[in-house]
């Protein structure tokens, strides 16, 4: 089984191509690198270690991780490798590979780290995918993962705002590509910036806005938003997962020592391979 969908892989290889990340400042780019690696314990990895970066899209992870380790493979089934090679052109120690979270092409029992972040979620068999990431790393490595929360810690209006949305979504996906970053574009200019821009606002009068809708985005740029405005309304296979059953998953995959962050973006995870 490939646990791919050609729907989602096709639309990710056209996100990527368009949003390249060449219009991401460098100090943005760091700012949100360091929210999704908050509990990655770099210091447990050897010296020189090799590792993977599943579904790697652009190479946005890859340019921030690649400088502290000896190895990094940059692994993508998408269209988007083209550009995580550009992106990557001047980094001697990435290799990339076009496979998938089932068909990577690198050993069992390899590799010294690993992450899928912003992945899983879109393939399938989201289970099996980790355990196919798992079975790819040595005894004690870590995994880094960011899968879709399910909106366990939030109160029902949120939860009752994500099925509106996620009926937009289920329309715009069905569009042609061109149309749907259009529309995409449009989301993140009519929704996604003066929502994130007054949740800044009320942030400096004194109001506590971390469950207020998009408050995450309050200091990142508009390139930003459109981005992860084409990645939430514009990719055909979503899925959603609370904590219990990401670290469920986790377990079952024979991962330990698992630790989530606390903070947005909810959820990211690390765990050990057990020993």
């Amino acid at each position: 089984m490939s646990n791919l969908d050609d729907k989602t892989v096709a639309s990710f290889g056209d996100e990527w191509s368009r949003f390249d990340q060449s219009g991401f400042a460098d100090a943005e780019a760091l700012k949100v690198f360091n929210e999704y690696f908050a509990v990655f314990p770099w210091e447990r990895l050897p010296a020189g270690a090799e590792g993977f970066d599943m579904g790697c899209g652009s190479g946005r992870w890859a340019r921030w991780v690649a400088p502290r380790v000896g190895r990094l493979h940059c692994i993508d089934p998408s269209a988007a490798l083209a550009v995580a090679r550009k992106n990557l052109a001047s980094v001697d120690n990435v290799m990339f590979h076009s496979g998938s979270v089932a068909a990577s092409g690198l050993a069992p029992g390899s590799q010294d780290f690993g992450y899928a972040l912003g992945v899983l979620h879109h393939v399938p068999d989201t289970a099996a995918a980790i355990r196919s990431c798992v079975a790819l790393l040595k005894r004690g490595a870590p995994l880094l993962l960011y899968l879709y929360y399910a909106f366990d810690h939030r109160p029902w209006w949120f939860r009752a705002l994500w099925r509106v949305s996620d009926v937009v979504r289920r329309v715009i996906i069905r569009l042609p590509p061109g149309l749907k970053h259009l529309v995409t574009d449009a989301i993140a200019a009519l929704v996604y910036w003066p929502l994130s821009r007054l949740a800044g606002k009320l942030e400096k009068l004194g109001f506590n806005v971390q469950g207020f809708p998009l408050s995450f985005y309050r200091q990142h740029s508009f390139y930003t938003l459109r981005t992860d405005a084409r990645d939430r309304f514009g990719t055909p296979l979503e899925q959603r997962f609370t904590r219990d059953e990401i670290e469920a998953m986790m377990r079952d995959a024979g991962l330990v020592e698992i630790r989530f962050s606390e903070a947005a973006p909810f959820w990211c995870a690390v765990g050990a391979k057990g020993r």
